[in-house]
Formats: structure tokens, C-alpha cells, sequence
């Protein structure tokens, strides 16, 4: 970590932090908002995708549907 600042938190939200931290085996609680961080960018991602994500086929020729013949 190279620059650090001070970010003012409820006693509540230190300790539920803390306990993330000691679930996620994470080195620092920096540490810890950065994977809780990840990780809700990846769940608005997946989201973003919808039901069909992993069963969409890429686009072919044959899917064009006309005849260039």
C-alpha cells in the first residue's frame, strides 16, 4: 500500500469488517474491502449478462438467415 487515508466508520461497521476479515483470511481490512469490492463488481457483471450467459453461441455465416448464392 503506498498512500493511505483515514475513512471515519461506525464501531459496528469496524468490527463487522473485522469479522469479514477473519472469515476471508484477509492480511488487512484494505485488503478486505478490496475483495468485497471485487467481489460485488463481479456480481453486478454477472448480472449484467442475464439467464442466457454460457449458452449464447458466437454469431456464424449460416446464422444470417438469407441466401448470397
Amino acid at each position: 500500500m503506498t498512500e493511505a487515508t483515514t475513512i471515519r466508520v461506525s464501531k459496528k461497521t469496524a468490527e463487522t469488517l473485522e469479522n469479514i476479515r477473519e472469515k476471508l483470511k484477509a492480511e488487512s481490512l484494505d485488503e478486505t474491502i478490496q475483495l468485497l469490492v471485487k467481489q460485488q463488481r463481479k456480481t453486478i457483471l454477472e448480472s449484467a449478462y442475464g439467464v442466457a450467459r454460457g449458452k449464447i453461441k458466437p454469431y456464424t455465416e449460416e446464422d444470417r438467415g438469407e441466401d448470397r448464392n
